[in-house]
């Protein structure tokens, strides 16, 4: 019987330069999305999904994720005797219940891959998702969701694509395709950041992973690579040819909240999509534009 996908990791300990000085004191995934922080969209992402198990990893100054994610009596008093029982609603909609939510730190800032690692006490023996913050995807069905669909299809390792620009190759990690029907793409490699002229492909692996627990044995080695940082290509790469490895093309929309234009653009599309904003916003860009 193939494992159920359960356990979810978010590395959340990065500082959020890009989006400085707001996030000098707040950390980059409290930033709203339209009304929600995008931490909260990425933990409602892999709720749907089936997750049952959320492991933060974190660093100093991220106690307000913790925050978020708990029970605030006071405020939940307060907005129960003013009888605003839909906003209390909406605060306990982002309550998570004691032991399904689980921190440990990464300690010095050496990469995705070591984020990675620093959770796989808490991961143990089971396959996982691995969920980015900064990556958010516009979906009728949950991005993650159907990535563990297609889990169940085929088991092993899957990854979130999409086409990019070849000359964009040498932004991110690439997929060398063995075969491709359209959705699923069998992978025979994994580049990261390849030089345009040299690609194998231009489907490029988004802030979305399933991976089988065997990933933490290459992650032990704390082998440098791009940037002299713990690539989680890397060791994803050396799961090739033992385990099923594919790439997912997803329905929907992926939007990079950790780029400035991209986090505008997310915050206008997610607007657009909400029933009560969608035709007030509509009204305000058409004033602006």
């Amino acid at each position: 019987m193939r494992k159920a996908v359960r356990k979810a990791v978010f590395p959340v300990a990065g500082l959020g330069t890009r989006f400085l000085p707001a996030t000098k004191a707040i950390p980059k995934e409290m930033l709203p999305l339209v009304d929600k922080p995008l931490i909260q969209h990425a933990v409602e992402e892999a709720r749907a999904a089936g997750i049952e198990d959320i492991i933060f990893v974190t660093s100093q100054g991220k106690s307000a994720i913790e925050d978020h994610f708990d029970i605030n009596a006071d405020l939940n008093k307060t907005l129960e005797t003013r009888g605003k029982l839909d906003m209390l609603d909406a605060v306990r909609a982002t309550e998570i219940g004691s032991g399904k939510l689980f921190y440990t730190r990464q300690q010095q800032p050496l990469g995705l891959g070591h984020a990675v690692w620093c959770a796989r006490k808490l991961v143990g023996d089971e396959p996982f998702a691995v969920l980015l913050p900064d990556d958010v995807v516009l979906a009728g069905t949950p991005c993650l969701k159907q990535m563990v669909e297609a889990y169940d299809e085929v088991g092993g390792n899957i990854v979130a694509v999409v086409d990019v620009p070849r000359e964009h190759t040498n932004r991110y990690g690439i997929l060398d395709v063995e075969s491709d029907d359209g959705r699923l793409a069998s992978v025979r490699g994994l580049v990261e950041k390849p030089k345009p002229d040299v690609a194998p492909s231009t489907l490029s692996i988004i802030g979305r992973y399933i991976l089988q627990p065997e990933l933490f044995g290459h992650l032990d080695r704390q082998e440098r690579g791009a940037g002299n940082e713990i690539q989680l290509t890397d060791s994803m790469a050396r799961l090739i040819g033992t385990q099923p490895f594919h790439g997912l093309r997803f329905q929907g929309t992926r939007y990079d909240c950790g780029d400035r234009v991209g986090f505008l653009e997310a915050n206008i599309a997610f607007a657009l999509e909400n029933p009560d904003l969608g035709p007030k916003v509509r009204e305000a860009l058409a004033k602006i534009l």
